[in-house]
């Protein structure tokens, strides 16, 4: 089995998440008392919002091929940035490692586009659901449509990120207030929903889809799927 590079600690609450789930997946493909061979490079993530916030994104993107790089001397295959939003500044992720970079959005909008959706809701932190990075793959990669929320509502969305599930706090009044930013991107014309924000699925669970109205394809749990089918793949 190959070693995944995780970079993670943006936030170390979803960073837990895909150690979980990835390890999960090996267990319940492999059985017995197999897992996945991993090594984690874990940010300070308040260094790391500090300079999403500031705008320094070069410097950002520094740190993370520098981390990418001690991942690759620690003996990692591939580098699984468990993050959407630091996907801004991962084109240098490969060429500073020397090993393939697992993109977030890929696995994500292969699944989406399988299940026949081509006009999708996009959730995540403002950097996501405005630059164009992500919403461009995901239109000129997989054909798909993007539709994200109005200025208030993408308000709401990142600040519940940043100020409450980034620091592993859960609110029923954060859910009604997504809740309802995605009612309105299901007006818009959204046929299903992205939780472009790791952190987004501690929030909206795996059983939301009824309250949802849409059917929801997590970031997390499909990014960590897919790293652990790689990393199984052509094991003995």
């Amino acid at each position: 089995m190959k070693t995944l590079g995780l970079l993670g600690g943006m936030s170390w609450e979803s960073t837990v998440t895909y150690y979980q789930a990835i390890n999960r997946r090996v267990r319940s493909v492999q059985g017995g008392l197999h897992s996945a061979p991993c090594v984690i490079y874990s940010f300070d993530f308040a260094r790391i919002e500090a300079l999403q916030h500031a705008g320094q994104w070069p410097e950002a993107g520094q740190l993370l091929e520098d981390a990418a790089a001690a991942l690759q001397r620690a003996g990692a295959d591939a580098v699984v940035l468990c993050t959407n939003t630091m996907h801004f500044v991962s084109e240098g992720i490969e060429a500073a490692s020397r090993l393939p970079l697992l993109h977030i959005a890929d696995p994500t909008a292969e699944r989406v586009a399988a299940a026949g959706f081509r006009t999708v809701g996009l959730l995540g932190t403002r950097f996501t659901m405005e630059k164009e990075f992500y919403k461009a793959r995901l239109a000129d990669r997989f054909g798909l449509r993007v539709v994200t929320p109005d200025e208030a509502g993408r308000a709401v969305v990142h600040d519940i990120i940043y100020q409450e599930l980034c620091n592993g706090i859960i609110k029923e009044a954060s859910r009604a207030a997504y809740l309802a930013v995605i009612a309105d991107l299901k007006a818009a014309g959204a046929e299903c929903l992205i939780l472009g924000c790791t952190e987004i699925g501690l929030l909206l669970g795996k059983d939301e889809e009824e309250r949802c109205g849409l059917p929801v394809f997590d970031t997390t749990h499909i990014h960590a799927i897919a790293a652990a089918d790689w990393a199984m793949k052509d094991t003995d």
